[in-house]
């Protein structure tokens, strides 16, 4: 953002004092905060007191608000040089924003950019007769109608060299300009073959409250079919949750008496139920025998023998756990696969 300064010393009134008009917007909208907090309404009497002295705010201005908010002049200077929409030098009557973002130069905006320097001159510029003088600003959000410029607080929207030269000459004359849209089109709907809300009905208030109507005629003969629909959906015949494919099939674990009797068989004979009852005609279990519990013997072809007691053997090179090899018995020397080798107490071979 570039810096921005006061407007030179010559330029600057001598005073400023607001208007009552001025005054009883301030009351407004600083009854709008808590007492002790009246400084929230800095940026709306910034806004006004810029209103009263004709587009801009004179360093007098700033002080008449910083005074009566009761606030540090230089805190209210950094918020009238922070925000853009104050404009800190004079401007024209019919002060003009023009849009250079990229919608609008695709649009055409360099042409309108054109006719600005060649009517009013460059920017900060303010006309001999003090009616214009424009600004170049960031998108000002009408990229759908784009160009457009902004003049004072209206927006002027699908611009061509003639028709802003046109308008121009109209604010110059003081006659009556039309805003928004300058090629008849409203709003931001298509320029030609306008196909979305042909039917007056649609938006004219005419069908307020219509659909409850049709809802409840549609929801009418829907209500009556539902128990024949609802009889209808329900299946004669019972279906298993799942497919039978893959099911185990049931049957009856116990051979109940009644089951016998509706199968036509003879019903169990209670001597003999009781005699397959009785513990002491049931199978006994050999126990058993001390040559069971040994292990089967190995086979003669094993080249592994089975692990007993004594299956670790003793290596003679294998000194003691928590013997110093200094005292260890037997050193790994190296003479056990070379025997032919005669090896000394300092193991150096000969």
């Amino acid at each position: 953002m570039a810096v921005r300064k006061l407007a030179p010393e010559e330029l600057q009134p001598e005073s400023f004092v607001f208007s009552s008009e001025t005054e009883a917007f301030a009351e407004q909208q600083i009854a709008k905060y808590p007492p002790g907090r009246q400084a929230s309404a800095v940026i709306p009497l910034l806004w006004k007191a810029q209103e009263q002295a004709g587009g801009w705010l004179p360093r007098k201005a700033i002080e008449a608000v910083a005074t009566r908010l009761d606030m540090p002049f230089i805190r209210v200077m950094e918020v009238a040089t922070f925000y853009t929409m104050f404009n800190l030098e004079p401007v024209g009557k019919y002060f003009i924003q023009f849009c250079g973002t990229t919608p609008c130069v695709l649009r055409g905006a360099g042409d309108i950019k054109k006719v600005l320097e060649k009517r009013i001159g460059d920017q900060n510029h303010v006309t001999a007769d003090g009616k214009f003088s424009w600004l170049e600003v960031e998108c000002l959000g009408a990229c759908c109608n784009a160009p457009m410029v902004q003049i004072n607080d209206d927006y002027y929207e699908d611009l061509t060299t003639e028709n802003f030269e046109k308008l121009l000459d109209d604010l110059a004359a003081g006659r009556p300009v039309k805003t928004g849209s300058q090629n008849g089109r409203k709003s931001s709907e298509p320029l030609d073959a306008v196909k979305t809300l042909q039917d007056p009905s649609l938006y004219d208030g005419s069908l307020v409250g219509a659909w409850r109507k049709r809802f409840e005629e549609q929801a009418q003969p829907a209500a009556t079919s539902e128990p024949a629909a609802a009889a209808a959906s329900i299946p004669q015949q019972a279906k298993a949750a799942k497919p039978e494919a893959g099911r185990p099939i049931e049957s009856n674990a116990a051979d109940t008496p009644a089951k016998r009797a509706k199968e036509g068989e003879a019903p169990v004979n209670p001597v003999d139920q009781k005699e397959a009852a009785d513990p002491s005609r049931a199978t006994k279990v050999e126990p058993r025998t001390e040559d069971a519990a040994k292990p089967a013997p190995q086979s003669g072809k094993s080249y592994v023998a089975s692990p007993g007691e004594d299956a670790t053997p003793t290596s003679p090179t294998t000194p003691n756990a928590g013997t110093p090899p200094a005292e260890a018995q037997t050193r790994r020397d190296g003479s056990e696969s070379k025997p032919g080798v005669v090896v000394d107490k300092d193991n150096k071979t000969s």
